[in-house]
C-alpha cells in the first residue's frame, strides 16, 4: 500500500526569526522558518520538512517626515510573522532606513530586460466571451455594425491575434485585414477602445517580420502616426483646460475645489486610456521600423518630435518603450539633429530623476544618453542642464556603473567641460574605485575617465590628494601590478606646470630610471609612461646628473636616437623631450653635447623631417643648449645645427618657426658670421618675390601676394650682390628688437639697440626702382627702409642698383 494514501492531514508551523533591513532597497526583511508535517488518520507524523523563508516588507515612501512609530505599529499589526514584542526593533530599523544615504551605495547587479514588455491586456480587451477561430466570419460581419458592435468584434479578433498560432490563418484572410484597416481609418476618433483593439491586432502581426508587408500594404503605419499626432494635440488641450480650472479654483470656494477634483479625475482617466493607445501604437511602429526605408518615412512624418513629447509621461511601461524607440533612432546623425531641436537631453534628465528605482528604464535611458554623447553638441547640452551631478548617483550601481563611466568619459573629451567635474563627486568616486579594486588591472572604463580628467590641472591636484597621498597610492599600485594605464594617468598629472605636483614624483626618479633602462616584466608600455613622467620633471633645482650617471642614461639616449635603431616613434619623441628636460642643467647639457648627442639629433632630424612633433622637440633641445655657455660654442662651432635651423626658419608649422626664430636670434648675438648668414637668409625670404621677378621675369608667390608657402627661398641662387650683406647693412649687424638672449650682452659700449624708425600708421609700401628711389631720397621726398625697417641713406641706395625690393614710406 502506498503510504501517501494514509495521509489525511497537513500541519504547518511557522517560527518567527530575526528582522533586518534590505541592503539596497527601502524594505524590511523578515526571516522565518516554515515547518510542514503530514499526519495520518491516527494523527501520527508521516513526513516532515523545514524551510528557511523570507518576507520583504517594502516602505518606498519612507522619509524623514514619516510618522515612524505609527508606521511600525501598522507593520506589526498586519504582518503575523512579527511578534508585538518586536515593535521597538521595527521602529529602530525604520529610523535607520529613513536616515540611510542611498546615493552612492554599491548595489547588487540584477538582470535587466533587453526590450519593452508585451502591452498585455487592457480594459478594452477583457471580455467575458471566448473567441473561436471558426467564428471569424461572424466577427467580421460585426465590423459593419455600430460602434459598440465594432468594439466587441475587435476585442474577439484581438483575442485570436494574441495567440501566435492563429496569426497565419488571420493573415491569409485578406477580407478581414482589409475590414480592420478600413474601420481604423474611418472610426478611430469614435472610440478609444476600438482604436486600441485594432492597432493591437496589427501590433501582433508586427511582431513577426514576414507579416510586415501586409501592414505596409494597408498603410497602417501612416494611419497610426496620424492618430498619435491627433492624440498629442488633445493632450496639450487637456492640460491647458486643467490649468485654467486650477487657476479658477484658486480664488473660489468649495464648489470650485470640487469642480477641480472632478476635472482632475477625468483628466487622469483620459490620460490612462490615451497611454494604452500610445503603448500599442509606438510598439507597432518600433517593430515595423526594422526596415530602414520605413524608418526614413517615419522621420519625414515627424516621429522624433512625437516620441520626445511623450517623454514627460509618468507611465513606467510607456517610458521604457519611448526611450527604446529613441535609442534605436539615435544611431543616425539626421535624427540627432532633430533630437537637439526638441531639447531631448533635458527630457531624459527628467526621466532619470523621476524613475530612480526603475532599473530597467534607467539602464535603457543611460544607454540612450551614451549614444547621444558621441555628438559634441549633446555633450554641451548635458553639461548645461546639470546632468553630471545626477549621473553621480548611478556611478556606484553595478547595473549602471559602466554606462555612466562611458558617458562621463565622452564628456571629459572636451577641455571646456573638464572643470565642471570639480563641482561633483566624480574624482573622489574614481579614487575609491581605483583604490578598492580587487582586480590586478582596474576596469578600463574607470581608468579611461581618470586619464582624461588628469589632463585638467585642478582635477590633477584632487587626484594627487592631500600631501601627495594619492600619488603614493597610485605609484605603489602601478608598480605592484605593472599597470601601464594607471601610469598613463600619473604621467598626465606630471605634465602640468605646477612645481608642487612635479615634486611629488621626485622620490620615484630612481624607480622610473630603472624601468626605463630595463623594462623587464613591466613591458614596453609601462616603460614608455615612466619615460614620459621623467621627461616632464623639468624642475629647476633637480640634479639629473646623479640619475644619468647611475643608469648610464647618456649612452642609452644615444642608442635610442640612432636613426637605424628602429625605436618606436612614441619612444623617440619622449626621449627627445627627456633630453630637452635634462638640458636645463648646465653639467648635464655638457655631458650630452660632448657625447655627440647633438650630431645624433641632427641625423634624426634628417630622418624624421616629416614629423613636426619630433622636429619641434629637437629644435627645442638646440634652444636649451644655446642658453649654456659651455654648450653654446659646441653647438655653433662644432655642428651644423645653425644651418638646419636656418633651413627650418620658414617651416609651415608655427611652433617650429617660433622656436627657430628665438634660437637663431641668440646665435646671431654670439656669432657674427652666422649672424650675417642668418640676416642674409631673412633678407632673401623677405624680398623673394621681387628677386624672383628679376631672375625670371615673373613674380613668385611670396610675401605680400598671399602665397608665401608656395615659395622656397632655400633653392634660390641670388645675385652676387646678395653674398655681400655688409654692403647693405655695414659690418655692425643690427639686432632684432626683442630678441631673448641668456645674458643680454652687447659688444662694446653701444648698449641695447635703438628702436627703429617705424612708418606712420596707415602708410603702405611699394617696390620702386632703385635709381628713382635714390633721387627722391636725396630730394628728401621719401625715406627708404630695409627688411628690418631701418632707414637707408641716399649714399647706400647706390649699392642697391641690382635689388628691386626696397620698401618706401612717405614722410
Amino acid at each position: 500500500m502506498n503510504p501517501d494514501s494514509d495521509a489525511r492531514y497537513l500541519k504547518r508551523k511557522v517560527r518567527g526569526g530575526n528582522i533586518d533591513v534590505h541592503p539596497t532597497e527601502k524594505a524590511l526583511v523578515v526571516n522565518y522558518e516554515l515547518e510542514a508535517t503530514i499526519l495520518s488518520e491516527e494523527g501520527n507524523p508521516m513526513l516532515e520538512d523545514k524551510k528557511e523563508c523570507q518576507k520583504l516588507i517594502r516602505v518606498k515612501n519612507l522619509d524623514e517626515n514619516t510618522d515612524i512609530p505609527k508606521l511600525a505599529k501598522e507593520i506589526v499589526e498586519r504582518c503575523r510573522l512579527i511578534h508585538p514584542s518586536k515593535l521597538p526593533e521595527v521602529e529602530h530599523l525604520l529610523h535607520y532606513l529613513a536616515n540611510r544615504k542611498t546615493e552612492y551605495v554599491a548595489q547588487a547587479k540584477t538582470k535587466l530586460s533587453e526590450k519593452p514588455s508585451d502591452p498585455g491586456a487592457f480594459e478594452s480587451t477583457e471580455i467575458d466571451e471566448q473567441a473561436n477561430i471558426v467564428d471569424v466570419e461572424d466577427y467580421m460581419e460585426l465590423l459593419y455594425e455600430d460602434i459598440p458592435e465594432k468594439v466587441h468584434a475587435s476585442a474577439l479578433i484581438l483575442q485570436l491575434a494574441r495567440n501566435p498560432d492563429n496569426l497565419e490563418e488571420l493573415f491569409n484572410n485578406e477580407t478581414l485585414i482589409g475590414a480592420l484597416a478600413r474601420v481604423l481609418k474611418e472610426d478611430w476618433k469614435s472610440s478609444y477602445d476600438l482604436s486600441i483593439n485594432i492597432i493591437y491586432v496589427f501590433f501582433c502581426f508586427s511582431s513577426f517580420s514576414n507579416f510586415h508587408p501586409v501592414i505596409a500594404h494597408f498603410r497602417i503605419g501612416a494611419q497610426v502616426m496620424t492618430v498619435l499626432e491627433h492624440e498629442l494635440q488633445k493632450y496639450d488641450m487637456w492640460k491647458e483646460e486643467l490649468a485654467r480650472k486650477r487657476q479658477a479654483a484658486a480664488g473660489s470656494g468649495k464648489d470650485g475645489k470640487r469642480d477641480l477634483e472632478k476635472a482632475t479625475r477625468k483628466f487622469k482617466t483620459l490620460v490612462k486610456k490615451q497611454e494604452q493607445l500610445f503603448r500599442v501604437s509606438f510598439y507597432m511602429l518600433l517593430n515595423i521600423s526594422e526596415e530602414l526605408s520605413v524608418e526614413v518615412k517615419m522621420k519625414a512624418k515627424g516621429i522624433v518630435p512625437m516620441l520626445c513629447r511623450t517623454l514627460d509621461r509618468d507611465n513606467y511601461e510607456l517610458q521604457i518603450l519611448i526611450v527604446s524607440f529613441i535609442k534605436k533612432l539615435s544611431i543616425f546623425k539626421e535624427n540627432i539633429d532633430e533630437l537637439l531641436k526638441v531639447n531631448v537631453m533635458e527630457r531624459l534628465h527628467h526621466v532619470l530623476k523621476q524613475f530612480k528605482t526603475c532599473d530597467d528604464l534607467l539602464n535603457i535611458t543611460l544607454r540612450l544618453i551614451l549614444n547621444l554623447t558621441f555628438d559634441r553638441r549633446m555633450r554641451a547640452q548635458l553639461v548645461k542642464i546639470g546632468m553630471l551631478q545626477t549621473l553621480m548617483q548611478y556611478m556606484m550601481h553595478e547595473n549602471h556603473k559602466n554606462i555612466v563611466l562611458c558617458i562621463l568619459y565622452h564628456v571629459s573629451h572636451d577641455d571646456e567641460h573638464k572643470a565642471k567635474f570639480f563641482h561633483t563627486d566624480c574624482v573622489s568616486l574614481l579614487v575609491k574605485l581605483i583604490t578598492e579594486s580587487r582586480e590586478e588591472l582596474i576596469d578600463i572604463e574607470v581608468m579611461s575617465l581618470a586619464v582624461n580628467l588628469a589632463c585638467d590641472p585642478t582635477l590633477a591636484e584632487v587626484l594627487a590628494g592631500k600631501d601627495g597621498k594619492g600619488i603614493r597610492i597610485f605609484m605603489k599600485r602601478a608598480f605592484r601590478f605593472k599597470d601601464s594605464v594607471l601610469m598613463k594617468m600619473l604621467r598626465n598629472i606630471s605634465e602640468h606646470e605646477s612645481e608642487k605636483l612635479k615634486m611629488l614624483f621626485v622620490n620615484y626618479i630612481s624607480d622610473l630610471g630603472r624601468v626605463i633602462v630595463d623594462p623587464g616584466d613591466y613591458g614596453d608600455d609601462f616603460a614608455l609612461e615612466c619615460l614620459g613622467i621623467l621627461a616632464n620633471l623639468n624642475i629647476p633645482d633637480l640634479d639629473f646628473r646623479l640619475i644619468i650617471e647611475e643608469y648610464d642614461l647618456v649612452e642609452w639616449i644615444r642608442k635610442q636616437l640612432q636613426p637605424g635603431a628602429q625605436t618606436p616613434d612614441d619612444v623617440v619623441l619622449q626621449v627627445i623631450i627627456l633630453v630637452g628636460t635634462i638640458c636645463n642643467d648646465d653639467s648635464c647639457a655638457r655631458l650630452l653635447a660632448e657625447a655627440q648627442v647633438v650630431q645624433t639629433l641632427i641625423e634624426l632630424l634628417n630622418a624624421k623631417q616629416e614629423d613636426d612633433e619630433v622636429v619641434c622637440q629637437i629644435v627645442f633641445v638646440f634652444y636649451q643648449l644655446i642658453f649654456h655657455e659651455t654648450t653654446r660654442n659646441i653647438l655653433i662651432k662644432e655642428t651644423q645645427a645653425p644651418a638646419y635651423l636656418i633651413d627650418l626658419m620658414h617651416d609651415k608649422n608655427v611652433a617650429i618657426r617660433q622656436v627657430c626664430d628665438l634660437t637663431l636670434d641668440i646665435i646671431s648675438e654670439f656669432d657674427p658670421d652666422w649672424g650675417r648668414r642668418i640676416q642674409l637668409e631673412k633678407f632673401k625670404w623677405h624680398n623673394s618675390q621681387w628677386l624672383d621677378m628679376m631672375e625670371g621675369g615673373q613674380p613668385a608667390a611670396g610675401p605680400g601676394l598671399g602665397g608665401v608657402d608656395d615659395f622656397d627661398p632655400r633653392g634660390y641662387d641670388g645675385d652676387e650682390a646678395l653674398n655681400h650683406p655688409e654692403l647693405f647693412y655695414g659690418d655692425d649687424l643690427a639686432r632684432v628688437t626683442g630678441a631673448a638672449t641668456p645674458d643680454m650682452i652687447y659688444p662694446g659700449d653701444e648698449g641695447p639697440p635703438r628702436p627703429y624708425d617705424r612708418p606712420p600708421n596707415g602708410m603702405g609700401f611699394s617696390p620702386m626702382d632703385a635709381t628713382s628711389l635714390a633721387d627722391q631720397a636725396m630730394m628728401g621726398g621719401l625715406m627708404a627702409y630695409d627688411e628690418f625697417d631701418r632707414p637707408i641713406s641716399a649714399d647706400l641706395l647706390d649699392q642697391y642698383q641690382n635689388i628691386n625690393t626696397i620698401r618706401t614710406y612717405s614722410h
